[in-house]
């Protein structure tokens, strides 16, 4: 499914070279096409005809193609890293952690929808790949830590398993790759509400 087309947050690198676009522009019309069409069916030719420049202007802001995928992964994993080092999701009760963790993985997910969803398309065909599934996957555990210490405090129910649980609850949070549209009638604090609710009161302690 097509992704919306958005500009790179204001994390992502901005370095400016030639006149008509910088870096943030490049890099976010670049995730667009390939969510629409694959990374690999997207080739450097397609880019600079979308962007309406040479292949040469194009490799004055990014050396290879390969370095434009990490960057744009770099800008969904760097958010959700970014996540498990806020207060909110250091200190207090386990469960208050994991409340503020997901709250926070939702409003990266909605703010860096088109990144995201670039992420979650990748399968490990190349070192750029897989260091990124790396990445997720420490995410992952640190979120499973994180229920299996609300679950050590009696605050989540000893009955599920961490790991499975973290999957349900991310397969949930990651379809809205598929569906949410951030101009529709559903804003973001709402959804972030529905989905945490949802998901918290499914493993607390009763």
């Amino acid at each position: 499914m097509t992704a919306t087309a958005a500009a790179a947050p204001s994390d992502a690198p901005a370095r400016r070279g030639r006149p008509g676009y910088d870096r943030a522009a490049i890099l976010g019309i670049a995730v667009t096409l390939f969510n629409e069409q694959g990374y690999d069916a997207t080739s450097v030719a397609d880019l600079a005809a979308r962007l309406g420049v040479t292949k040469s202007a194009l490799y004055h802001h990014f050396s290879s193609r390969d370095e434009l995928l990490e960057q744009a992964l770099d800008v969904a994993l760097g958010g959700l890293e970014g996540v498990l080092a806020e207060p909110a999701a250091t200190e207090g009760t386990p469960a208050e952690r994991l409340d503020a963790v997901l709250r926070g993985a939702v409003r990266v997910l909605v703010d860096r929808l088109p990144y995201v969803t670039l992420l979650l398309r990748v399968r490990g065909n190349s070192d750029v790949e897989r260091a990124a599934l790396a990445r997720r996957r420490a995410f992952d555990q640190a979120v499973t830590t994180l229920v299996r210490e609300a679950q050590d405090a009696g605050l989540v129910r000893r009955d599920i398993d961490g790991a499975v649980t973290t999957r349900l609850v991310f397969g949930m949070i990651n379809s809205l790759v598929e569906w949410y549209r951030p101009a529709g009638a559903i804003d973001r604090d709402r959804l972030t509400h529905d989905i945490v609710t949802i998901a918290l009161d499914g493993m607390r302690t009763r």
